[in-house]
């Protein structure tokens, strides 16, 4: 991207605008500045906020597994209507007709929404989905439909919600006296049945009974065995207190999970005669939590108190859950015909009801039972109310800022303003109620804990130190030039604050040596930082040694090691950060193209770098693990030769090392392998096999592959010896142009995998072989521009599409061996 490019911000926010529903039910427990805002977070959709002025589907905030009901209530029971309330409100507001074409869309000023339907079979899913208007009541009442496809004329509905909740109304249950202790008026053992689809919610519900002398059960309507109970006692009013039903005057419990039916039953112990002059009856209901809010007044007649009636019968508001069919998600998508999500909706099984609900996908909204019932939020339609502050693009099931240069996206979950960047800290506010002796205490507490930590862990350090070699390397270090650049000792502090502590996130890779992380220096540079998994305490002063040396090498296809912390129970080594990942990466993957020129010149900087350490360094370096893996690629798929972990300094007088035999399966040096004697053509016959993968794109041992092929550099010097060697090129490299180079270096590969270390070439000859083939005239770059451009296809996994820059080698010195390049 250039400088002069937008910066883009992907937002989060989302902002409907519903109307007002007329439900005239809603005004007498909703007051006017009733206010709702609740933040969402989900690691599978992106911000939103749910209000009044709602920003997206308020079943997406019900839906998070962050917020749960429970602490709906606890939050706005001071409140005069749940969360739960407003969001169906809005909900039916905002997505406008979804019912059915040609199906009735209301009752009265109530919504029905598909699944549900009034009228013709067709205008709903299950038979428990019909809804019957009764036009006999004013305004007209919607009644629940029963499984026999009856209308339930005791069970009225109030408001009907896509997020998967209904709102009905039940019976209150009563029973009066006279001061005689005569029964004088009852409204007893009421039933209420449900079909299944449904049930009782038993997070939103909960059963009640008010009275002083009060009995009160939840039956099963068919054996009438008791499911819940309450009792209350008073034994005056002053004894009551406000919005308290714990017992005295009111008694709360919650109701049994899956509910479908109940029977609600009430009595007295003593006929009330006690306190028959303030309270003569005895109620219980089962309600809306979020609705009832016990007062005294309630003793002397609750039932002409409710605000709802239906019937001529006081009740109360119920919350019921209901699916949109009995079956799970995985059962009910193999019914393709009959499966109830629509497009750009996805299923969700349900946790309350057995069975399935649908939700549009986030970005949409509308009804996702319909087959198109969910429509794109176009965000940027309104220019006034436009979520951004630069220019608003909608996307489908999105949208995305563009802030003008110069200024970044800052999305504070309401609109995305561009301004500089303003890191805000949180402030963290702390109360005390302690004494002033008490305080004074703790604190001399712990701050004597803290210093005894401190000193045992500067001592643990000093320790650390002492034993991995730090006053050697500092020694060493006051010994070499101060012009020359060597490694840096890095903290215990330092690595900890760069990684964010070891964080899981700045994980780059973890090998058999150790784990890799991404950390970040005071100063801004970006480093890979090794942690590995053990170390030879016999080895302590190579360690340094390597340490030292590695540090000085300064050759631009050599990663670089910057340092080392002794600090720690392992050392740590600090590594400049390549981060285009390795070339097997870039050899094995099929779904991008790696044309030759790229591979002939990594092959070449490859090679340099390892003339580089077998010549130029002091003393020499084997690196015994050369590898596709190993060499990384930056940013210009310049090749960086890394991991010296198995690495080996040669003295200067002596050609040979006798180790224990340490390589990866298919890169190791058959010699090597058998007499343990380490030399610079192991790393040679290393490279060959390297070669090899970029002649033939295959991976050095497959299991995959016929037997007498799974060794992939004994595969190709059969295929060389019977003259075959198209048969094993990849595909992506056999061009006229390039064969003559091409066969050239498989000449070199076949002198590198020689059996006999003494037949095969050293690295300075393979240098200066491998540059005579990148000069030939046949080389395309030689007429070319500067910059060879190499577009790869879209990645399967997901990842973004990018573009792999090979430089000319006309402008570049490639085979430079001098120390400092």
């Amino acid at each position: 991207m250039s400088k002069d490019t937008p910066s883009m911000k992907i937002a989060a926010g989302r902002r409907l605008n519903p109307t007002t529903s007329n439900w005239h039910k809603l005004q007498l427990f909703l007051n006017d500045d009733f206010d709702v805002s609740i933040s969402k977070t989900n690691s599978k959709s992106r911000g939103r906020i749910c209000s009044w002025n709602i920003s997206h589907s308020c079943e997406e905030v019900l839906r998070t597994k962050k917020i749960s009901i429970i602490s709906f209530r606890v939050m706005l029971r001071p409140a005069a209507l749940s969360l739960v309330f407003l969001c169906t409100l809005v909900k039916a507001a905002s997505s406008g007709s979804g019912a059915r074409q040609g199906c009735r869309e209301k009752c009265g000023d109530i919504s029905v929404f598909y699944p549900f339907g009034i009228g013709d079979r067709g205008c709903f899913k299950e038979p428990e989905h019909e809804l019957f208007c009764d036009e006999t009541y004013d305004p007209p009442a919607l009644l629940l439909g029963l499984a026999d496809g009856s209308s339930s004329s005791t069970t009225q509905v109030l408001n009907v919600s896509l997020s998967g909740q209904l709102t009905i109304t039940s019976w209150v249950a009563f029973e009066c006296y006279k001061k005689t202790g005569a029964s004088s008026n009852q409204f007893n053992n009421l039933n209420t049945v449900l079909g299944k689809t449904y049930a009782f919610s038993d997070v939103r519900n909960m059963f009640i009974s008010v009275g002083c002398d009060t009995r009160a059960f939840l039956k099963d309507p068919v054996n009438g065995a008791i499911q819940s109970g309450c009792v209350s006692f008073c034994g005056d009013p002053l004894s009551v207190r406000n919005g308290s039903c714990s017992g005295v005057g009111c008694c709360e419990t919650s109701i049994p999970k899956n509910l479908k039916a109940l029977r609600v039953d009430t009595g007295s112990y003593s006929n009330h005669t006690e306190t028959w002059d303030f309270n003569p009856c005895s109620y219980a209901f089962v309600a809306d939590q979020t609705w009832f809010e016990f007062s005294s007044s309630n003793l002397k007649n609750f039932t002409s108190q409710t605000g709802f009636s239906f019937g001529n019968r006081s009740s109360t508001p119920v919350a019921v859950d209901w699916v949109a069919g009995t079956e799970a998600c995985q059962q009910a998508q193999q019914n393709t015909t009959a499966f109830s999500c629509g497009q750009n909706s996805f299923c969700s099984d349900s946790i309350e009801v057995p069975g399935h609900r649908c939700f549009c996908n986030d970005g949409y909204q509308g009804n996702p039972y319909l087959p198109d019932g969910c429509q794109d939020i176009d965000e940027c339609s309104d220019p006034d109310n436009s979520p951004c502050e630069g220019v608003c693009n909608n996307t489908p099931g999105g949208y995305f800022c563009a802030c003008p240069a110069g200024t970044i996206g800052d999305n504070n979950n309401d609109r995305v303003r561009c301004r500089p960047d303003d890191k805000k800290f949180p402030v963290l506010q702390f109360s005390s109620g302690l004494g002033v002796g008490v305080l004074c205490m703790l604190i001399a507490i712990y701050w004597t804990c803290w210093g005894l930590q401190k000193r045992k862990m500067m001592k643990l350090k000093e320790k650390f130190f002492e034993k991995n070699g730090g006053f050697l390397l500092q020694q060493q270090l006051l010994m070499r030039d101060p012009k020359m650049e060597v490694a840096w000792i890095f903290t215990k502090g330092e690595l900890e604050k760069a990684t964010d502590n070891y964080a899981e996130s700045r994980v780059l890779g973890r090998g058999g040596y150790g784990t890799v992380y991404k950390g970040i220096l005071p100063k801004g540079r970006v480093v890979a930082i090794k942690k590995s998994k053990t170390m030879d305490q016999n080895q302590i002063d190579q360690f340094i040694n390597e340490v030292v040396v590695l540090s000085q090498i300064n050759h631009s296809n050599v990663v670089k090691l910057l340092g080392c912390c002794l600090e720690t129970e392992v050392p740590l080594l600090v590594y400049e950060l390549v981060n285009n990942g390795t070339l097997y990466d870039h050899v094995h993957r099929r779904d991008m193209s790696f044309p030759w020129g790229c591979r002939l010149r990594i092959a070449a900087e490859t090679a340099g770098a390892l003339a580089y350490l077998h010549s130029a360094a002091s003393p020499p370096i084997i690196h015994r693990d050369i590898k596709s893996t190993n060499i990384l690629l930056d940013k210009n798929l310049r090749a960086k030769v890394s991991d010296f972990g198995a690495s080996r300094l040669v003295p200067i007088d002596q050609s040979q090392l006798i180790t224990l035999v340490q390589g990866t399966l298919g890169y190791l040096d058959p010699e090597y392998f058998l007499t343990s004697q380490l030399t610079e053509k192991s790393d040679v016959y290393s490279f060959g096999v390297v070669l090899v993968e970029l002649l033939t794109g295959m991976k050095v041992v497959s299991f995959e592959r016929p037997e007498e092929q799974r060794n992939l550099a004994m595969h190709f010097v059969s295929s060389m010896k019977r003259n075959q060697l198209n048969a094993v090129l990849d595909k992506d490299i056999i061009r006229d142009e390039t064969m003559q180079q091409v066969h050239g270096v498989a000449n070199v590969a076949m002198k590198c995998l020689k059996m006999d270390a003494d037949e095969r070439p050293t690295m300075k000859e393979v240098v200066l072989e491998l540059q005579r083939l990148s000069q030939l005239k046949e080389h395309p770059w030689a007429q070319e521009s500067d910059l060879a451009t190499c577009l790869l296809r879209q990645p399967s996994n997901g990842l973004n599409s990018y573009t792999l820059r090979c430089d000319t080698m006309a402008d570049q010195e490639l085979f430079e061996l001098a120390l400092g390049r």
